[in-house]
């Protein structure tokens, strides 16, 4: 595993998956260094509409462990199942959140779970953002070129950085409470040493 962002470079990278069960599946790789985002991969897997359920976890499951095994990524971010869905459709979709978490797990990467809200938020500052919205704001935040598509692969990608974002604060804030901490050790012995009792100067006659 590479070195997190709480390393002296400062950086992490985030495989980013926004997981479908009718549709394709998103991922995207992104790299954040310091407040400098880029890209370094995306694109979305796409199934034949009468695929085999099962045929469809074992390529998603496959697709991660290699994207695990190539880029070798600080955390494996993923977008929760909308609750929304009807019961069926819920589960099944949990079922393909589950292959991309034991992808993770076997490689021995971190996992963290957003809603859709939460994402949308973190990218946008909107939590009802459009899928159009979505795109544009990854698109200027990663300097692409062009808007990312399709959809799912810049859904992917928001997620990506909507962790690597978090993960940032996150460091951000564990470094301050450790300076506060120090700060308020080195106030408490300079004070008990500025209260100790004198020591006395022999006097010699």
């Amino acid at each position: 595993m590479r070195a997190n962002i709480g390393a002296a470079h400062n950086s992490i990278r985030v495989l980013g998956l926004d997981p479908a069960l009718a549709g394709a599946t998103g991922y995207g790789v992104v790299e954040l260094e310091g407040t400098a985002a880029r890209m370094l991969r995306f694109g979305a897997l796409r199934f034949p509409s009468r695929a085999d359920f099962s045929a469809r976890l074992r390529e998603i499951h496959q697709m991660v462990a290699e994207l695990v095994e190539e880029f070798a990524p600080d955390a494996v971010a993923v977008e929760s199942v909308f609750t929304a869905l009807n019961m069926r459709t819920a589960l099944k979709l949990a079922e393909v959140r589950g292959v991309i978490l034991l992808a993770a797990a076997q490689a021995d990467i971190p996992t963290r779970s957003y809603s859709p809200r939460e994402v949308k938020a973190s990218i946008a500052g909107y939590g009802g953002a459009s899928k159009q919205q979505m795109q544009q704001m990854v698109k200027v935040q990663l300097g692409l070129c062009e808007l990312p598509e399709p959809a799912d692969a810049a859904d992917a990608l928001a997620v990506a950085l909507c962790h690597a974002h978090a993960a940032r604060v996150q460091v951000q804030i564990s470094r301050g409470t450790k300076l506060n901490r120090t700060t308020a050790a080195d106030g408490t012995r300079s004070l008990s040493r500025s209260h100790l009792p004198a020591a006395r100067i022999p006097i010699h006659r």
